[in-house]
């Protein structure tokens, strides 16, 4: 016997779509076991805006690595910062 779902409504905007949602169980109206897998490759990650302090000499070798791999220096930082912590995750 076919699994009856429920008919999504049309929302005016996007407000009435959240709290159509909100109140409702959207396992009533969507078979999750009919989905298909999607990579998603051009989403970018979040990211958050933080403020470190770092000696003048180690910014000053950073920004020479930097200036010498023809990269932005926080360009740089990021992939050091991210080598470190799956090497250190990893252990």
């Amino acid at each position: 016997m076919k699994n009856l779902k429920k008919k999504i409504p049309k929302f005016k905007n996007e407000s009435e779509e959240i709290k159509f949602w909100s109140e409702h169980d959207s396992t009533e109206y969507i078979d999750y076991n009919k989905g298909k897998k999607k990579i998603l490759s051009n989403l970018k990650p979040t990211s958050h805006l933080i403020s470190i302090r770092i000696p003048d000499y180690m910014l000053n070798r950073l920004k020479m690595l930097a200036h010498k791999k023809d990269v932005p220096y926080q360009s740089l930082l990021k992939v050091y910062l991210s080598e470190k912590i799956e090497e250190e995750v990893y252990k």
